[in-house]
């Protein structure tokens, strides 16, 4: 078929990485658009090396096209050159694939990974010339559907898109798909179809709910404006995998892009309840893949790829129960093919070690570890499951294993965080650089010494997390406690081998904002971009006085979503969504937080969570 592109070459050559734009990469599908029913573009609200290295698009495109009757293409945010091209040459936003417009198509599908991509969005929306609000559009526009774990509390982007598909995304589009054709051929109106789909599980239609607010600014009810909307919307989820699809030709990018190489998913959900986590909670219960399965799916990703590289993925890959087995097996087949194998989420203990120095070229990288506070009260109250001795047995074992550079991730602004706590994140580093010296001895040392890098984050509190009900930090705040902990790092004996790193508190107070706003915050959303905020995740670009003032001209106040202690019977502007676990569990949760009670991972006791109604994963393993 012929494949004309929708930008000249003189056009291309004047941007940067004209490759993001030009697509026809290895493993992306082409189709005869006069033979598909539905068009759907799939869309990651940031630059192309982002995107391109998210497995869910992967997943999603990879099914789609399985699909004879459907045809998905990729779109990604313009970078700031080509979205100037594209302004000034008056040209629509496309797709990679075809080079068509994303407004002729049927679906504009938008994974929504992190809070600030909010104005990419509508940056896309905008470049498209789709109507950024959706009460604006007509069948002339695709619907924009909305999906990922931002979509567990969407209500800061509720304005613009047409419905969320909340929860895994593998369970419900074919039916979407196949009502969409039926009721279109019917002559059925846009808010009339829109009506209908919110009758499916895992639909949520925020036009279709009327929220209204106490004089306090809370939210006083949450209600359908139909009965026949079902006023709780449960999250999708995949009971097993090892029928699913799975991507074992995912598009390979021209350009090296943030995640190269095979992912192997190799199992979904956790057991660590973590209560700063939201993951560890969006996607419970933990549900493995079968290890038959995932030796097939790596050995085709590999042959189909050509990639040099596996990656094993999941929330915490130590948990993975085969994982002795499928190391056995990836180990003896990546080392004939000559290809490295990654091991993120790994516990660091002698197991990991001893798998990890088989692996090639580990000893070039850094060891990770993640204490995520500074002390062991601290680790109690978020429920890390990590003791000092065990950092410091890793580190020992590490250490006579050869490594010599260690990463270590905490965290800023905890509930209940104390001085003392800031003052920890110092003295753990400290006794891991005196664990180095105690084990590797001057001769064995070979001119190298102990290498650790400290890095702090700032606490936001996310939805259907215990922490969802807890005060967060002003900036002053974590800028004052990042001062601290950085002299407590220079107040430390071996402090010259410690290198302090934190992340930047404006970007912080604002994920803080959208993760725990509502609806009324669309507005800012829309008038921010106007006023030229983009690629906010970008710190180069992100332009934190604008968002200020926008806020302070619309009369909305921002501490209202961050720096507030919630009641426990707050209505919160997620509440019309069930994720799996129980808000009741949550809250018991952060109550055993305040009082520094740790609880136990999910194969050690069932606490009760509420995921245990799915009847599937490690909620019923020790009963099979």
């Amino acid at each position: 078929m012929d494949y004309k592109l929708a930008l000249s070459d003189e056009m291309l050559l004047g941007v940067e990485k004209p490759e993001r734009y030009i697509g026809h990469e290895v493993n992306s599908v082409i189709k005869d658009k006069s033979a598909v029913d539905i068009r759907f573009a799939m869309c990651f609200p940031d630059v192309y090396e982002i995107g391109m290295s998210h497995l869910g698009i992967q997943i999603l495109y990879g099914m789609f096209n399985s699909y004879p009757d459907v045809w998905c293409e990729r779109v990604y945010s313009p970078w700031l050159d080509m979205d100037h091209l594209l302004r000034e040459k008056n040209i629509p936003l496309f797709a990679l694939e075809s080079q068509d417009i994303v407004k002729d198509f049927d679906f504009l599908g938008i994974t929504i990974q992190y809070e600030m991509c909010y104005t990419n969005i509508l940056q896309i929306l905008d470049l498209s010339g789709i109507p950024i609000l959706s009460c604006d559009r007509t069948w002339d526009d695709p619907l924009v559907v909305g999906g990922g774990p931002c979509t567990y509390n969407p209500e800061p982007l509720a304005d613009f898109f047409d419905f969320f598909y909340i929860g895994e995304g593998e369970t419900r589009y074919r039916q979407i798909f196949d009502m969409y054709k039926s009721l279109r051929k019917s002559g059925i109106s846009r808010e009339a179809f829109l009506h209908e789909i919110s009758k499916l599980p895992g639909i949520y239609v925020p036009s279709l709910y009327d929220v209204k607010y106490n004089e306090n600014g809370t939210i006083s009810s949450m209600e359908p404006i139909y009965e026949d909307v079902p006023r709780t919307i449960s999250k999708e989820m995949c009971p097993s995998f090892n029928d699913q699809f799975y991507p074992t030709k995912p598009v390979v990018p021209y350009i090296k892009v943030t995640q190269d190489r095979v992912v192997l998913e190799i199992m979904r959900g956790c057991i660590r309840g973590c209560r700063f986590c939201q993951a560890g909670q969006l996607y419970k219960p933990l549900r493995e893949k079968d290890l038959d399965y995932l030796k097939k799916l790596a050995i085709e990703s590999l042959k189909n790829t050509g990639y040099e590289e596996i990656s094993l993925s999941s929330l915490s890959s130590s948990d993975y129960s085969k994982l002795p087995e499928l190391l056995d097996f990836l180990i003896d087949t990546c080392n004939k093919k000559k290809v490295n194998i990654s091991l993120p989420s790994l516990r660091i203990d002698a197991f990991s070690l001893d798998v990890m120095s088989k692996v090639q070229d580990v000893k070039k990288s850094s060891l990770t570890f993640a204490p995520e506070a500074g002390t062991q009260r601290m680790r109690d109250v978020i429920n890390k499951g990590l003791t000092e001795e065990d950092i410091l047995r890793g580190a020992h074992e590490a250490f006579l294993g050869g490594w010599n550079k260690v990463k270590l991730y905490f965290m800023l602004g905890l509930p209940t965080e104390t001085d003392e706590d800031i003052a920890g994140i110092g003295d753990i580093a400290n006794k891991i650089a005196v664990e180095y010296f105690e084990t590797v001895s001057k001769e064995k040392r070979n001119g190298r010494t102990i290498d650790i890098v400290a890095s702090t984050s700032f606490f936001v509190p996310k939805p259907f997390t215990p922490f969802q009900w807890a005060p967060m930090d002003t900036r002053e705040k974590f800028l004052e406690k990042a001062n601290k902990t950085r002299k407590g790092i220079m107040s430390q004996l071996n402090q010259k081998h410690i290198k302090y790193n934190w992340h930047e508190a404006d970007a912080s107070m604002m994920e803080g904002i959208f993760a725990r706003g509502d609806r009324r915050l669309c507005r800012a959303v829309k008038s921010a971009y106007e006023r030229g905020c983009i690629f906010d995740a970008w710190s180069e670009y992100f332009k934190f006085d604008i968002w200020m003032e926008t806020f302070r001209d619309l009369g909305i106040d921002p501490f209202f979503y961050t720096t507030r202690e919630r009641a426990e019977d707050e209505i919160f502007p997620w509440d019309m969504i069930n994720c799996g676990v129980s808000k009741a569990f949550l809250l018991r949760e952060w109550k055993n937080a305040l009082e520094g009670k740790p609880s136990s991972n999910c194969r050690s006791s069932c606490l009760g969570c509420g995921a245990g109604v799915y009847d599937v994963g490690v909620c019923v393993e020790k009963y099979k």
